[in-house]
């Protein structure tokens, strides 16, 4: 079982969030390597006509064309979270409106905002995503446009860094906790674990995840072998995540 007062602390989070929890955790006296599960890839695209925009994610509002080149710049933007709202505003779309964490709030509140008679939603996704906000969406009496803003396709193999730190699993260093941020990342984070032999290995490791959802996802993928402990977020959001962790062990210091 790896030291419980280890510093290190896998990170599933595909890139560039990855790079961001990351310096999260250090500033917090953390040490993270990075696992990616997915590859993000970004895809260019033109607003169609509608009323109001929809983002589910950071990646969605990353690949956000500028305002300046849309013929509707002034158009609502409703985000899933205000993390997301963030990234929203640094892409030039200065009027984002955050939602408190989830898609069924996300549908909440462009309930409350829009007009089911006054257009279609556009819903920027991954592709495969958000197919539950879409109906919902509708469910509501809202038209839904869904355009895939990124692709995202399975990491083929575990970075060897991270190979290097699970060789060992009784060093003072060897990770002892994981993070997941989606369903879907942390189904292909254990996926790649197993084929590298090291389903067992996590298994012993306190798992971090963001949501219910996630957890759930966790579980299955781990299956037949189960987590020594599991943890679920207060809030769907990462500080709600990085929370989980605690204190950093005084005794150690994170390394850049």
């Amino acid at each position: 079982m790896p030291p419980a007062d280890s510093p290190t602390v896998l990170v599933t989070r595909p890139e560039p969030g990855g790079a961001e929890t990351a310096a999260r955790l250090e500033a917090l006296g953390w040490r993270p390597l990075l696992a990616p599960a997915l590859v993000l890839a970004p895809r260019r695209f033109a607003l169609p006509p509608c009323q109001a925009v929809l983002l589910t994610s950071r990646a969605a509002a990353r690949a956000l064309p500028p305002p300046k080149e849309q013929p509707c710049a002034d158009l609502p933007l409703l985000a899933v979270g205000e993390a997301t709202a963030e990234a929203a505003r640094a892409a030039g779309w200065a009027q984002a409106e955050a939602a408190e964490g989830t898609a069924a709030d996300l549908a909440r509140l462009a309930t409350a905002r829009l007009d089911p008679q006054a257009g279609p939603l556009l819903l920027l996704v991954g592709q495969g995503y958000a197919l539950d906000l879409a109906a919902d969406l509708r469910g509501r009496g809202f038209g839904v446009l869904r355009r895939i803003a990124y692709a995202a396709r399975p990491a083929l193999a575990l970075p060897a860094p991270v190979l290097a730190a699970l060789a060992d699993p009784q060093a003072s260093d060897a990770p002892a906790r994981i993070l997941f941020h989606s369903p879907r990342s942390a189904g292909c984070a254990i996926t790649l674990f197993r084929k590298a032999g090291h389903a067992e290995t996590i298994a012993r490791m306190a798992a971090l995840v963001i949501s219910p959802r996630v957890a759930e996802a966790a579980r299955t993928a781990l299956a037949p072998l189960q987590w020594r402990d599991l943890r679920v977020a207060a809030r769907p959001t990462e500080n709600a995540l990085l929370a989980l962790l605690g204190p950093a062990p005084r005794d150690r210091v994170a390394r850049p």
